[in-house]
């Protein structure tokens, strides 16, 4: 079974909660860890908050604060100049939060014309302009794949290699059960073309809906069950035999975990929660 304690909450399953009411949410059901986000309504990672309120906070509810989610795009040199500025903001932000990571995701736009060379080696190329940021302030930067077609960066064991190819010691990966169920890679790969001691966070979420997979989008996304099609209790069992001692969080983004009540998501989560242990 798996310790309760690898478990950690990504707040966009209830962004409803205020900042403390999450924190609560988290300790209630005997978890320690949450990630926090720049993308839901108001757009800021403590809302109204200073972030060292926001700190203390977590603090007083036991709760470390293990990601902020996430710097987009960041692999599109077009933009880096912009990206690069969000960046220097972000890493404040963890800093003075006490966070230790911030997640990284690809540009994912159908209209991305650039071949695959051309958006490895930019791939490449930003991880290693904005390493001595992160190394700096001693922060990781956590690179995520995202298994939709359009996706600049779709498959871990690609990842790896832009890391690898970058020069810098501050980065690893994400291995979101989702994307990765989608994505190019099999489950092969991870242990072989993969090696885990890469990965720096498992996001774990399933699909329930009868649709083909190629259609599957954010919106499926819900608690892992025992009716989830994308095998994410196995994807994490096999990452977890091969020697990963990492945290898992959850991160269902479907309006229908989100809207539920507080007393009913906290009944879903520990199920979820269960089930995934087992």
């Amino acid at each position: 079974m798996i310790d309760i304690r690898r478990f950690a909450l990504n707040r966009i399953i209830c962004p409803a909660l205020s900042l403390e009411e999450f924190f609560r949410l988290a300790a209630d059901l005997g978890l320690s860890k949450v990630e926090l986000r720049n993308d839901l309504p108001g757009g800021r990672i403590v809302d109204d908050l200073e972030p060292a309120q926001a700190a203390a906070l977590a603090e007083k509810h036991g709760v470390r604060i293990i990601t902020i989610n996430a710097l987009q795009k960041f692999n599109l040199a077009a933009v880096k100049a912009r990206v690069a500025a969000e960046l220097e903001e972000m890493l404040d932000t963890a800093a003075a939060l006490r966070c230790p990571a911030i997640v990284l995701c690809p540009n994912n736009d159908t209209n991305d014309a650039r071949d695959a060379a051309t958006r490895l080696a930019e791939t490449a190329a930003a991880l290693s302009a904005f390493g001595p940021s992160f190394v700096r302030r001693g922060i990781l930067g956590y690179v995520e794949p995202l298994g939709f077609a359009e996706c600049s960066l779709p498959s871990i064991v690609t990842a790896a290699t832009a890391i690898e190819r970058s020069g810098q010691p501050c980065y690893r990966t994400v291995y979101d059960t989702f994307h990765s169920h989608l994505g190019p890679d099999a489950q092969s790969d991870i242990g072989a073309g993969y090696d885990v001691s890469r990965t720096g966070l498992i996001h774990a979420s399933g699909v329930e809906s009868a649709i083909d997979r190629s259609r599957y989008r954010d919106e499926h996304r819900v608690l892992p069950g025992p009716a989830d099609r994308t095998s994410c209790r196995e994807q994490i069992r096999h990452h977890v035999k091969l020697g990963y001692a990492g945290d898992i969080s959850l991160e269902p983004f479907a309006a229908e975990v989100q809207k539920l009540t507080r007393a009913k998501l906290a009944d879903a989560l520990r199920a979820s929660l269960e089930y995934l242990r087992a």
